[in-house]
């Protein structure tokens, strides 16, 4: 089957799709997706600090990190719960501006009392900020895949995202520290918390794939009785399957609001401590409420396949207990049986990816500032330099790199190659490990070094061969984080996005928590080089899946009938 030769779009075209309303309030939404993270996870703690506020008698600080952690947990109330008064904003911003607006209230309101002689209230806004952040974060992703056309595509949309949320992190970190050393903390919070208020206010004309809530609930409730048609699963199938799925949940709900107890109520020697539990009992919150549902989802999608435990005419609509059955098997269950039966056995493949193309990100982020401060031995002015300064822009270049290379050459073709470059610049760190003499070399011969040694205060070579590391390997992490977004957010089902996208997300934590420990055993045994060498392999082993992914989506668009220059680069069977 041969494709017609499509004109290959340039960087005025990039800029015009850039340029799009949707891309423009993409923007926005994800400049309000990063600020809450970088202000409530960093900055906060500067501020206190600086008060001289003892952390540790605050129990509710523990709980800001567990809220970005464990957010999928009440994904399907963002996919399925409308908000009284809000639902005609649209599906998605009845959830978004609410929560923008509630966090532009909570930073104001922080700015106006004193840390030191009112932590109650301040530590208490600060965990409600942190849960009303990570419910934001939930409703952006799934506007970002439900708005996507062909003029703000998916890639577009996702890789402006990216940039928003690095600028926000930057704005709300580095800057946000700048700015209070000079205008004092308080109005550093008032300003970023009326940043928020202006973005939750111009949310309200935001563009959203529906308004009608008229429409959306014959359309749920369309659903519903799609649940009890002839070639169905029987109720009492579904039944048994959203019981064992409601219990995994119910009990990680369980862990997760007794630690929160424990958290607040014990004394601080007796409190437990989040890291460890999130290291100890995360994966097991992963397991129970993402691997083993798909994987009773997979059994159900097999039944259904195999005409088996199926009705045979159509059966009463519900009632009662067999109505609400039908809605919690709709908003736990159906999402990972859509996503299950859509795969196939290439669920494998996609959760082999998922779990493999971030890891070395999920896990290094742990070991970066010992390795730099410790083994190389920086200082903290240096380090802040090249990590925080000039690594962040370095990030924000490759992800605008990644976003014209997603619209020239294609999603697959730069998914392989952001893998292929973020595993190569392991070896970068690994010969920092052994003294960094090539990474110099290069540094000094491209007038890199020159250039760092005008920086006043820190300039040296050294610090030149540090930041000319970071600054390819955050190159590499922006056209990989680019590619990677976008290609996560095209898989999902724009019906059940949130729930998807979520739960697929929340495999990272799986892997990182569970990767970390025994990289830092790796390291005391063999060090850092080894460890390089390791992940740069790693990496490259999510290369060969992402051939593998390309492989399969180009059979899949043949199969459909569907030509994109990504599927007529591959060769027919």
């Amino acid at each position: 089957m041969a494709a017609a030769e499509a004109k290959k779009p340039g960087w005025a075209e990039v800029f015009r799709a850039m340029g799009q309303k949707k891309t423009g309030y993409m923007a926005l939404f994800g400049f309000a997706s990063g600020l809450p993270f970088s202000l409530f996870l960093g900055t906060l703690y500067a501020w206190l600090s600086e008060a001289e506020v003892d952390l540790e008698t605050m129990g509710v600080f523990s709980l800001i990190g567990l809220a970005y952690a464990f957010q999928f947990m009440w994904s399907p109330l963002i996919d399925k719960v409308n908000i009284a008064g809000f639902r005609r904003l649209g599906r998605r911003k009845q959830w978004m501006v609410p929560a923008q607006l509630l966090l532009g209230a909570i930073l104001v309101t922080l700015s106006i009392l004193e840390p030191k002689t009112q932590l109650g209230w301040f530590s208490l806004l600060a965990g409600i900020g942190a849960f009303a952040s990570a419910t934001q974060d939930i409703a952006i992703n799934a506007w970002r895949i439900d708005n996507a056309d062909e003029k703000a595509t998916l890639d577009i949309l996702s890789t402006v995202y990216q940039m928003g949320y690095r600028l926000a992190a930057l704005a709300g970190g580095a800057f946000g520290l700048i700015l209070a050393a000079r205008i004092g903390w308080p109005q550093t919070y008032m300003l970023f918390g009326a940043m928020l208020l202006i973005i939750g206010a111009l949310g309200l004309f935001a563009p959203d794939s529906d308004t009608h809530s008229v429409e959306d609930n014959a359309a749920d409730d369309e659903q519903l009785l799609a649940l009890r048609k002839a070639g169905e699963l029987r109720p009492e199938i579904r039944a048994r399957a959203l019981g064992v799925v409601g219990l995994l949940w119910a009990g990680s709900i369980g862990v997760l609001l007794t630690f929160m107890y424990l958290s607040l109520a014990s004394a601080p020697e007796d409190r437990p401590n989040p890291t460890e539990f999130t290291l100890n009992w995360g994966p097991w919150i992963i397991v129970a409420t993402v691997v083993v549902p798909a994987l009773i989802a997979g059994w159900l999608s097999s039944q259904k396949r195999d005409g088996k435990n199926l009705l045979t005419e159509d059966a009463a609509p519900s009632a009662g207990g067999g109505f609400a059955m039908d809605h919690l098997y709709r908003a736990l269950v159906l999402p990972l049986v859509e996503f299950v039966g859509r795969m196939g056995w290439s669920l494998v493949l996609i959760l082999a990816l998922v779990l493999t193309y971030r890891i070395c990100d999920a896990i290094w982020g742990t070991f970066a500032y010992p390795f730099y401060l410790g083994e190389l031995e920086y200082t903290n002015d240096e380090v802040a330099f090249a990590s925080k300064f000039f690594g962040v822009g370095a990030i924000i270049a490759g992800l605008a790199l990644g976003g014209y290379m997603l619209t020239v050459i294609g999603r697959m073709l730069t998914l392989t190659i952001g893998a292929l470059l973020a595993a190569l610049t392991n070896l970068l760190y690994a010969d920092l490990a052994v003294g960094g003499a090539n990474m110099q070399a290069v540094s000094d011969a491209v007038g890199f070094t020159w250039l760092i040694m005008q920086v006043p205060a820190i300039g040296s070579a050294s610090l030149a061969k540090l930041t000319f590391t970071i600054m390819f390997e955050n190159l590499a992490i922006g056209i990989a984080g680019a590619a990677y977004i976008a290609w996560l957010s095209s898989i999902v089902s724009k019906q059940y996005s949130a729930v998807q996208y979520a739960l697929l997300s929340s495999l990272t934590l799986l892997v990182g928590t569970l990767g970390r420990g025994a990289l830092g055993e790796m390291i005391e045994d063999q060090g850092y080089f080894d460890v390089f060498v390791l992940t740069t392999l790693i990496g490259l082993v999510a290369v060969v899946l992402c051939l593998a992914e390309w492989y399969r989506q180009a059979r899949a668009g043949r199969a459909a009938g569907i030509v994109t220059p990504e599927v007529a680069a591959q060769p027919a069977e």
